[in-house]
């Protein structure tokens, strides 16, 4: 044999072996794999949810050095929140932006949109941070396999219409939207609507062929969803100041390195700052843009509201959340 054909096999392997490939294998490098996951949510990209999302992709790449990919799709693409809910439990989805409808699994989490019972964005962030935010977060990832991670601070509820609402009284029996969530349906039923369960995404359809004469929702989505094309008046009854959880599959994560899922975590409490920010901001310009589109905001009796409510509101409310419940009247 050629000693110099032998030495030169010898240094191309060395090399090739150096550069991690292989003289049977030409062509393939030996790097770590990618993990790409997909995170989908019901909001469109001009809402602070969505800016925070790719926040929380931006930093777990920068966090993972590229190895962990989030894939970030918004408007539904991959469902509706029920469904993304049902796709992190079947493995096909990876994370969302969810809250109250989880209670349709877990009790607990219908205390994150409870008609009048967290007072403003300082009591919140005490609910949340505390005793009862620990154990609803707890909760949900037993019942669910969706594991909190952050929470975003959604704007107060309101009513929109096409007539002012100042009193529960001049409800009258009106047909309103509301998510598919037991306690909403309760509440507006109580002060004298007609609470239709609808998915978010045939709101506006809805609305415009008189399906349905009003919705409730915070101001960013009113906005997001181009309601003022549909409707007149928005009612500042601040009836629900809630909270949403970006939540990600506990089977996943925990199957992941622990490098990747500390990383995840940091990213999250990030994206949860980060939307923080954006939704404090946004709330101070977004009741002027809506003005200036048409929508004229009404003053709405929220003492009178709260008290035709609670009851309905007590007796929606499981046995077993009760507690959580006065505990969340409680806190200070």
């Amino acid at each position: 044999m050629d000693t110099k054909l032998t030495r030169r096999s010898f240094a191309l392997g060395t090399a090739l072996g150096a550069a991690g490939l292989t003289l049977g294998a030409p062509g393939i490098v030996r790097a770590a794999a990618k993990t790409t996951l997909k995170l989908g949510h019901l909001a469109n990209e001009q809402d602070p949810w969505h800016k925070a999302c790719l926040k929380f992709a931006e930093e777990t790449a920068r966090l993972t050095n590229g190895e962990v990919e989030i894939k970030v799709f918004p408007n539904e693409q991959l469902g509706k929140e029920t469904d993304l809910i049902k796709g992190i439990q079947l493995g096909t989805v990876d994370f969302t932006i969810t809250g109250e409808s989880l209670q349709n699994w877990a009790p607990s989490a219908a205390l994150l949109a409870v008609p009048y019972a967290i007072k403003d964005l300082g009591h919140m962030d005490k609910v949340v941070n505390g005793k009862v935010g620990r154990e609803i977060a707890a909760d949900i990832e037993a019942k669910t396999q969706l594991r909190p991670l952050a929470f975003f601070p959604r704007g107060p509820r309101n009513l929109t219409s096409n007539r002012p609402i100042r009193t529960p009284d001049e409800l009258n029996g009106l047909k309103i939207r509301v998510p598919n969530v037991p306690l909403f349906v309760s509440f507006w039923q109580a002060l004298g609507a007609k609470p239709t369960p609808m998915a978010f995404s045939e709101v506006f359809t809805s609305l415009q062929n008189g399906t349905i004469e009003a919705q409730e929702n915070p101001l960013a989505l009113i906005k997001s969803a181009s309601f003022n094309e549909v409707q007149k008046h928005v009612n500042l009854t601040e009836h629900v100041v809630s909270w949403i959880y970006l939540a990600g599959s506990s089977k996943k994560l925990d199957k992941m390195p622990k490098a990747h899922r500390d990383a995840i975590m940091a990213a999250a409490k990030t994206a949860g700052a980060y939307e923080r920010e954006l939704f404090v901001a946004d709330e101070k310009n977004l009741a002027d843009e809506l003005k200036a589109k048409g929508m004229t905001f009404v003053e709405a009796d929220k003492a009178a509201f709260a008290k035709k409510g609670q009851e309905a509101v007590i007796a929606a409310l499981k046995p077993e959340v009760k507690p959580l419940y006065e505990q969340i009247l409680a806190t200070a």
